[in-house]
């Protein structure tokens, strides 16, 4: 009978088949492989196109506000009005191309905060609102903050409102609302003078306030440009271009105001001027009550 010595020593024969077997599970394939320095650096590129138009309209807000630091107001207000054309370029290329991500989206946001934020509240400062001392710096910096948490409740509210309604102006409105005043002064020769400079403060808090405002502005997404339109509707469209032509920086401020007061009258006259028409008022929520919204499939 063996004794309990004996039973523990392996055999060689059986040491060699434990290290076979040790062997072999060591080569089995690992499930959490390292990717390739090449798969890296495919996940962290970005697209090229619409990311291009976005640091193009950053560029425009840059120089927009190194324009005023050097008394060249009328030249700052074009930029700006520039980089609201490259901001709206961008996530449209970007659907056409099908380039969409949340790079381009963080990205889009942090470059409206500089072209409609800080750069129209810099370059007006730095025309009128310094007249006014501590005054002046406060109402810009309250636009300049308006500006911050507007483009922060659209980004809370992507896929919540119906997209027929903004909650407030957007900011590139505000932002050609501010500039407007600018090119309009320039244009006819010192409009906001030192007597005016009282209604570039006001307009300045006006515009910094309506994009807060809980008030519902038409957002023109419901605007179908791919339809047929009248004969007499295109003369229309060709004495608008006509207009836009020969005074651009008129147009465009009283389009811009005119937008920013529709919400507005559309909201006084649904509260007073036609009490029936409350049943139909836009389903917009308050941000204070935004747990349960209505889903939309398409953003900004």
């Amino acid at each position: 009978m063996k004794t309990q010595e004996e039973t523990d020593i392996i055999s060689p024969e059986k040491l060699d088949k434990l290290e076979a077997q040790h062997s072999s599970d060591s080569t089995e394939p690992d499930n959490h492989v390292k990717p390739s320095k090449r798969e890296l650096i495919r996940q962290n590129s970005i697209y090229l196109l619409p990311n291009s138009f976005t640091i193009a309209a950053l560029f425009a807000a840059f120089f927009a506000i190194t324009q005023s630091m050097h008394g060249r107001y009328e030249s700052a207000a074009i930029s700006v009005f520039i980089a609201m054309f490259l901001d709206g370029m961008d996530g449209r290329v970007a659907r056409l191309t099908n380039s969409q991500s949340a790079f381009g989206e963080q990205l889009d946001s942090l470059a409206d905060m500089v072209s409609f934020g800080i750069a129209p509240a810099l370059i007006v400062y730095n025309w009128q609102l310094f007249n006014f001392g501590k005054l002046g710096y406060c109402v810009a910096f309250i636009y300049c903050a308006c500006a911050a948490l507007r483009l922060a409740l659209f980004n809370t509210l992507i896929g919540k409102v119906d997209k027929k309604w903004f909650i407030g102006i957007p900011s590139p409105t505000a932002a050609a609302l501010m500039v407007g005043m600018i090119w309009l002064d320039r244009s006819y020769n010192g409009l906001f003078n030192e007597t005016g400079s009282i209604l570039v403060l006001l307009l300045t808090l006006f515009a910094g306030l309506s994009m807060v405002a809980q008030i519902p502005f038409w957002s023109f997404k419901e605007l179908n440009i791919r339809r047929r339109v009248s004969f007499v509707g295109m003369i229309g469209l060709l004495m608008a271009f006509v207009l836009l032509v020969l005074q651009p920086a008129l147009l465009l401020f009283l389009f811009f105001f005119g937008y920013s007061l529709s919400g507005y009258a559309m909201w006084a006259w649904k509260k007073w001027g036609a009490s029936g028409s409350l049943k139909t008022q836009p389903a917009v929520e308050n941000v204070s009550n935004i747990e349960n919204p209505t889903p939309d499939s398409e953003q900004k």
